[in-house]
């Protein structure tokens, strides 16, 4: 069972400042995303994906100030202090996302190994194309663990959000991740990514209308 890169996570104290700091870095205006009630949470989106990385997306999140509390933690560890305190000087890479084939298999066998990846939730979100529903790893206290490296699993329904999504300028070279334990290294071996303990949790390097950007996440 591999894994397959579906979209790398960039956090923003506001979303305002994360399309702001989008335009700065990388050069290009993020397109619409939406509102996920399940999380009090908010996005905008574009597509990175190559032939490389098929159906991959950028996603810019943050917490929604017009949504109610979520009761319970949000996913990310977009609650904690360390990386609220992080997004205050600027908008960080912060998470990796991947689909694989059998979601709640691959849930299961990693907790027969000594990791929780937390519990699979059904979630959605309205778009002007109808609505998106897929499911989520999520721990009850929204840890991302191994400092981000450990990826989030996912299953989409009937839709996939590169469906609709048009090309962006703005695609996805490589993904190097750090810190994750060996069987989800095995896993996660695929064409484009690579695993090296001596570099940050995540290393995204995209190319984009300014040019070749190498983004690097916490270091937590």
């Amino acid at each position: 069972m591999s894994l397959a890169l579906d979209h790398l996570v960039v956090a923003a104290r506001t979303l305002d400042e994360g399309v702001a700091w989008c335009e700065a870095t990388l050069g290009i205006v993020p397109g619409p995303g939406g509102k996920h009630p399940l999380m009090g949470t908010h996005n905008r989106l574009f597509a990175i994906g190559s032939p490389v990385f098929p159906k991959a997306y950028f996603e810019i999140i943050a917490i929604d100030p017009d949504a109610p509390p979520p009761g319970r933690a949000r996913w990310f560890d977009l609650d904690t202090p360390a990386v609220q305190r992080a997004l205050s000087h600027e908008p960080q890479l912060i998470h990796w996302v991947a689909r694989c084939d059998d979601v709640a298999e691959c849930i299961g066998r990693w907790r027969a190994a000594g990791i929780d990846r937390g519990e699979l939730l059904a979630a959605e979100r309205d778009t002007p194309d109808g609505t998106l529903r897929w499911r989520i790893s999520v721990r009850a206290d929204g840890a991302r663990l191994c400092g981000g490296a450990l990826p989030t699993l996912i299953a989409w329904g009937d839709r996939h959000p590169t469906d609709t999504m048009p090309g962006s300028g703005v695609t996805l070279e490589a993904l190097c991740v750090a810190g994750v334990p060996a069987a989800v290294a095995v896993e996660g071996a695929a064409p484009g990514i690579s695993f090296d303990a001596d570099r940050p949790p995540l290393t995204a390097t995209l190319s984009t209308p300014r040019g070749r950007v190498t983004l690097s996440s916490l270091s937590e």
